[in-house]
């Protein structure tokens, strides 16, 4: 279980005590929760680089006043050297996981950055980026999980972790330049300097001067689902935070017995997961229909087929967490839910140059299936886990900010906490803390491939939770095994706006360094 954290004046949860303390600073600068966001995520892509970093993705969505929240999308394109025709000529079926520059999209997270500071940062940006260049230049304590992820980059040249050891100082002099080039020069700085010619490089071919000076970040349009007198927001596609809302949605036509802890209630929440993503493997791609996916008739036809005494047989196919999220807001009311990634772990396994910057892998959602929708190709975007989400009430304003890392289990881990949250009525303490389950599929080659496979999925369920639901669950068909590994289960975070106008929040107690905190 995790504590709740209450604050009558805001609250910034995150992976890492040192970003949700940075985020909090801002706030009591007088900074809005963007301004808090951006700096938390600053501090995390220095002391968390198995997780997230300036070579990954961002998405965030912004709730400001009542009603729809602004949804920022920097998830970057594929370079113009992208050639797939190459790679299955070389014998690929898939995007290589590591060590291919195929994997890796122009970064988006500091187009992000920039985008969302310019529209709704107060404070300067080099006050808003000093404690993440503070970090960076003068060091930090190496956390446990940063150790362990460490030991499987051995090989890789050009990092700050080698023989890193658990409470060791760590330095990051390159992401310390990249930060103050941002801070002081904006995109060129980054893009245009160090970074970018250091990507340049590397690539080969893959990328051009023109890939690199493109923004990669916009604003979209959010998808909405109503559920419990609720609108549950989340990004569009290519992302697949539609299956958050989908399975949430179905999960409401169920009869949902009161305890969670009921095998009952896992059930269906289970299969409810299954219904709205046994396809996801075939519709999803940067040209999906979000709202189209969401098509009530659709989602019909998907929870008449669940029961209570029995795992439905769909017969289409089920297709190291490297991504944080955090969730921010300020005295006015002012939400963020901000997702980050490097995709997987340490992403491609790839360095830019002497930054020490890794770059992201998410490339590895395209496709190399001729004619498929996701295929891989110069400026496509791939399809994307990051899913999150916000809450709203039926007056449009705000109710909660939520999310969690997790690869393709993000959106069925979203969906239990929104359950939690809005059904159960639990504090975010028990949202995030409770013990929950996630998919994956019988025969794995990461979290990132639950729903590739074809046939029946696993549940693989929290050690705390198998007495309570595993005999249930096997009596009805589902494949049940008990997850050693705690970060399987995801980092999610939650912030509730509470009636009286305070807020509560809780951060994930299964990483050892996370932190919700207020003021």
């Amino acid at each position: 279980m995790s504590i709740t954290v209450t604050a009558p004046n805001g609250l910034v949860t995150s992976v890492h005590h040192l970003a949700s303390n940075a985020g909090v600073s801002m706030l009591q600068a007088g900074g809005t929760a963007v301004d808090a966001a951006i700096a938390t995520n600053a501090v995390l892509t220095v002391v968390c680089q198995n997780m997230c970093g300036m070579g990954g993705d961002l998405f965030a969505l912004v709730h400001e006043t009542d009603g729809p929240p602004a949804v920022l999308v920097s998830s970057g394109r594929a370079g113009s050297g992208a050639d797939p025709d190459a790679l299955r000529a070389a014998g690929h079926t898939h995007i290589p996981f590591h060590d291919s520059v195929a994997a890796v999209p122009v970064p988006g997270c500091v187009d992000g950055w920039l985008m969302l500071h310019e529209r709704f940062g107060r404070l300067d940006l080099k006050d808003v980026l000093g404690p993440a260049i503070l970090y960076a230049e003068t060091g930090f304590a190496a956390p446990k999980e940063l150790v362990a992820s460490a030991a499987r980059i051995a090989h890789v040249e050009n990092h700050d972790f080698a023989g890193l050891s658990v409470g060791q100082r760590v330095r990051r002099p390159g992401i310390g330049r990249a930060l103050r080039a941002v801070a002081t020069q904006g995109r060129d700085g980054f893009y245009g300097g160090e970074f970018g010619e250091a990507l340049i490089e590397l690539g080969a071919g893959e990328y051009t001067e023109d890939d690199l000076a493109a923004n990669q970040a916009r604003w979209e349009t959010p998808l909405v689902q109503r559920v419990w007198d609720h609108d549950l927001w989340t990004t569009a596609p290519s992302t697949q935070g539609y299956l958050s809302l989908a399975g949430t949605a179905i999960a409401e036509q169920l009869e949902l017995p009161d305890d969670p802890r009921d095998p009952l209630w896992a059930h269906f929440m289970i299969e409810a997961a299954r219904a709205a993503a046994f396809d996801r493997v075939e519709v999803l791609s940067d040209r999906a229909d979000g709202m189209a996916l969401l098509a009530p008739d659709r989602l019909e036809e998907r929870w008449s087929r669940i029961t209570p005494d029995a795992a439905a047989e769909w017969g289409g196919s089920f297709g190291d967490g490297g991504t944080i999220h955090l969730t921010a807001i300020d005295s006015e009311g002012r939400g963020v839910s901000l997702i980050q990634s490097n995709a997987m772990g340490f992403g491609s396994n790839l360095v830019a140059g002497s930054t020490g910057i890794f770059l992201q892998n998410r490339g590895i959602g395209f496709s190399l299936e001729p004619g498929h929708p996701a295929e891989y190709g110069p400026g496509r975007i791939p399809p994307h886990t990051l899913s999150a989400a916000l809450l709203t009430r039926s007056d449009g304003s705000l109710r909660s900010v939520l999310g969690t890392m997790g690869g393709d289990a993000q959106p069925h881990i979203v969906q239990q906490m929104a359950v939690r949250l809005l059904k159960h009525g639990q504090a975010p303490g028990s949202v995030v803390g409770s013990g929950r389950f996630v998919l994956n599929s019988v025969d794995p080659a990461s979290m990132f491939e639950i729903w590739a496979a074809r046939g029946p999925v696993r549940v693989v369920v929290e050690p705390w939770m198998e007495s309570a639901w595993r005999s249930g669950l096997e009596s009805r068909g589902h494949i049940v095994e008990v997850g050693t590994n705690p970060h399987t289960f995801g980092h999610a975070h939650c912030i509730e706006v509470l009636p009286n106008g305070m807020f509560a929040g809780a951060a994930d107690p299964r990483p050892s360094t996370s932190a919700a905190q207020g003021y």
